[in-house]
């Protein structure tokens, strides 16, 4: 597999990417390379032997016998020659269609291996990468860079090649035919054209790259916007994001008029320069037809070969501009990839053996940033089928727990252990399916509750995901839908209630049936009524598991058997929930300040209930 490389070494990038346009393990597509590549020079001779019938045509016309043909007499008519020149033209028009249609499965498997890579590294990366990130930028940098990899992989093979050969054939044809003075004023052309391309390319590249930056800043908001569209409306604010959108794209359109208008000047001074070394070479033809030694057909021959050298020449701008524009929007998927795992399997690492499911937390010491400690010690045991509850004020550390477990992040000192395993010694893969989680915010696919219920287990039978959502109490309301499992649930789940959604998340934790159970708040969330109905299906799929409940709301937790009170990152309390309670620290008035809560939500929903009953039976006496 090619390594990552900087965007601004186009030899590097190209050899990186010669391995996706000459596939090792796929012998049919380096066939299509080779078919395309003898199609391509077939071509290019064709098209310097279409000039030669213009000549003769035009020597024919006028009568000009000087230089015939090395023709058959049927063939020296020029209505003859007219049909030839024409028909050859046809011919090579059909080899270079020809040619990109063989090579197109070449390109487009260079882009999708490329965009695959891409896509698993973003996968692979820590959960520390996409907190920091925004999703709309990056699948921008993405859209953009496999657009970028298909302009470098096509242009490389199917025009680099044939605009070299081009000139070198013209060269020849020139100092054979007309001496060097043509080869040498041809050159001098060539060599300023491209200088004057390669000069004004790079200066418009700053442009283009403040043009990508608008562009991905715009569509970023735009995406975050969308997202967020009940929050946008909740607040009234459809005229700041309007404007935040706006002030990206005014940015966007000033760079993009700026690429344009650059585009402009670059045409122009290309014009120019082909343009003196065509007047050149033209003036010493026409020298040399008024003097004798050349036909009006050399001069028709001379003037046609400049314009069919003008199409590669205007290539070689187009070639360079296209392949430094692919690497300014590849520069930063580049930079996605070179980005280094944070969390990586050992080496040797075996899959994680689960035979009870007990866990181990021993000193554990974490911080996501050097400054800011979150764990600080901690050391705790879930003997296997227990359940113990992490509870705790707000930045406690409880939610760290469970991105450490699932080693979304390591650990700097101390050690976690699953039936005595070092989780940093075994396979993320294996660690990952042995635990089960229902979060507390459940995010939801958009796509049908049956593809969602079938994500705890993929290769799952309709009547095993049907089952799962019965034990999760959530199957009669699915099959009340007029679409029943089909139904979608829209973008990111809202469709559905939370408590819904939640029923959902236990759904595919009951199909995935994990040895080890993570709770994280999964019912804070919700109301009163909902978390009872929700506890009861998660003491269901917990019975028999390992499970570590992270619990907001400490009603749902005091049946576990051990309740451990984080605080500062470190264990304040531990007990159960009776033996807290006795000893009057900071668990027990946690509990009074929830309970006191709770009892003024029941007296609020008691007089409104009695409120409402008051307003019916006053209009009924009214009625009567």
């Amino acid at each position: 597999m090619a390594k990552t490389v900087s965007a601004g070494s186009t030899f590097s990038t190209l050899l990186n990417l010669w391995p996706y346009m000459w596939p090792a393990d796929r012998p049919d597509l380096k066939a299509r390379v080779v078919w395309a590549t003898v199609f391509l020079v077939v071509a290019k001779l064709v098209l310097v032997a279409v000039p030669y019938f213009f000549k003769w045509a035009t020597d024919a016309l006028v009568g000009d016998a000087k230089a015939p043909p090395p023709l058959p007499d049927f063939m020296l008519a020029p209505v003859a020659l007219v049909i030839a020149y024409n028909f050859v033209r046809i011919v090579q028009v059909g080899f270079n269609q020809l040619r990109d249609a063989l090579f197109a499965r070449v390109g487009q498997h260079a882009v999708r291996q490329l965009a695959y890579r891409t896509f698993v590294h973003m996968h692979d990366l820590s959960l520390r990468f996409h907190l920091e990130r925004r999703t709309g930028g990056l699948s921008r940098i993405i859209e953009r860079g496999t657009k970028g990899i298909e302009t470098i992989v096509r242009f490389t093979i199917l025009n680099t090649v044939p605009t070299v050969l081009e000139f070198a054939l013209t060269a020849v044809i020139f100092a054979l035919a007309y001496g060097w003075i043509y080869v040498l004023v041809v050159a001098v052309t060539v060599a300023a054209y491209t200088w004057f391309t390669v000069w004004a390319s790079d200066w418009r590249i700053a442009i283009r790259r403040e043009m990508n930056d608008s562009d991905t800043d715009a569509n970023t908001k735009a995406i975050d916007s969308l997202l967020n569209f009940e929050t946008v409306k909740y607040f009234n604010n459809e005229r700041m994001e309007a404007q935040r959108f706006d002030r990206s794209m005014a940015r966007y359109e000033a760079a993009a008029t700026k690429t344009w208008t650059s585009l402009g000047w670059l045409n122009f001074g290309q014009g120019v320069i082909f343009g003196g070394g065509m007047v050149i070479v033209m003036c010493l033809s026409a020298l040399e037809v008024m003097a004798g030694t050349q036909t009006i057909g050399d001069f028709v021959f001379i003037n046609a070969m400049l314009m069919q050298l003008s199409v590669p020449l205007n290539f070689i701008g187009f070639i360079y501009r296209e392949i430094r524009q692919g690497l300014t929007d590849i520069e930063q998927m580049f930079d996605l990839l070179d980005v280094k795992q944070e969390v990586v399997d050992r080496p040797g690492a075996k899959p994680l053996a689960v035979t009870e499911g007990k866990v181990e937390f021993r000193d554990v010491h974490f911080s996501y940033d050097a400054n800011r400690q979150i764990l600080k010690g901690v050391s705790f045991e879930v003997p296997a089928g227990k359940t113990i509850a992490i509870v705790g004020p707000s930045g406690a550390g409880k939610s760290t727990v469970s991105r450490l477990l699932f080693r979304f992040y390591d650990i700097q000192s101390g050690a976690i252990l699953i039936d005595g395993q070092d989780i940093r010694d075994v396979t993320q893969e294996s660690l990952r399916a042995a635990i089960g989680m229902v979060p507390q915010d459940t995010v939801l696919f958009n796509d049908t509750i049956a593809y969602n219920v079938r994500y705890g287990r993929t290769d799952a039978t309709d009547e095993e995901v049907q089952k799962a959502a019965e034990l999760a109490q959530i199957g009669g309301f699915i099959e009340s839908l007029p679409g029943g499992y089909e139904s979608m649930v829209g973008e990111r789940g809202l469709k559905l209630s939370g408590g819904e959604k939640q029923r959902v998340a236990i759904a595919r934790t009951i199909l995935k049936a994990p040895p080890i159970l993570m709770l994280d708040e999964a019912t804070s969330a919700l109301d009163t009524h909902t978390e009872q109905e929700i506890q009861a299906a998660l003491d269901m799929v917990s019975r028999g598991r390992t499970t570590i409940v992270i619990a907001h709301r400490l009603s749902t937790v005091i049946s576990a058997d051990e309740i451990i009170v984080l605080k500062d990152g470190q264990i304040a309390e531990r007990g159960t929930h009776a033996d807290l309670l006795l000893q009057r620290g900071l668990y027990a008035s946690m509990w009074d300040r929830q309970r006191e809560a709770t009892e003024a939500e029941e007296r609020l929903r008691i007089a409104r209930e009695a409120d409402e009953f008051g307003v019916v039976v006053r209009r009924r006496t009214a009625e009567l």
